[in-house]
């Protein structure tokens, strides 16, 4: 198949099963099986919004990009918008970005980064970024074949679960 077959748009609520089995597998590749806790619902709520208690909508908080060859689901890219101060400009964040590995090498991830890329360039932000394992050659190889700048001076700090309530409720001021 070629590049020709690809398709990239913008998730609907009916692709929802897709990602979460796209999630998964890559939740797989990066070996977090463990770590996928989400269910349906929720990817479906906060990518798409979900009616409030008064009959509103809740904005959606995250957007997907779903990359079809010839029809079939073999990739993705999930993306919500942050903000940089220094900037004063809003950006991109990836927070998922996962090709199939049988249909890797064939220009399909640097065609959903760059579908990204465009919308950041669309909506006036001022950077694009994401994050990426240590391990993970293949990809880091990837991201500074496109451009992209490993800043290994900068590290991801992470509060969930009980130490996100704990400091919540001020128990770790």
């Amino acid at each position: 198949m070629s590049l020709d077959e690809l398709n990239l748009r913008a998730a609907t609520p009916a692709d929802v099963p897709v990602l979460f089995e796209l999630i998964k597998a890559l939740a797989e590749y990066e070996k977090l099986s463990h770590a996928v806790t989400g269910n349906l619902a929720s990817l479906e709520a906060h990518l798409f919004g979900e009616p409030g208690s008064d009959g509103s909508n809740y904005r959606p908080i995250a957007e997907a990009i779903i990359a079809e060859l010839a029809g079939q689901p073999v990739g993705f890219s999930l993306f919500f918008h942050n903000y940089s101060t220094f900037l004063t400009q809003p950006g991109i964040y990836i927070e998922d970005l996962f090709v199939l590995p049988e249909y890797r090498g064939r220009g399909i991830g640097k065609r959903l980064v760059s579908y990204v890329a465009e919308l950041a360039v669309s909506r006036n932000c001022g950077r694009l970024e994401w994050s990426v394992l240590d391990w993970n050659e293949p990809a880091i190889e990837f991201y500074q074949h496109i451009g992209a700048s490993i800043l290994d001076e900068w590290r991801i700090c992470r509060v969930t679960d009980n130490s996100l309530s704990s400091l919540a409720s001020g128990q770790q001021l």
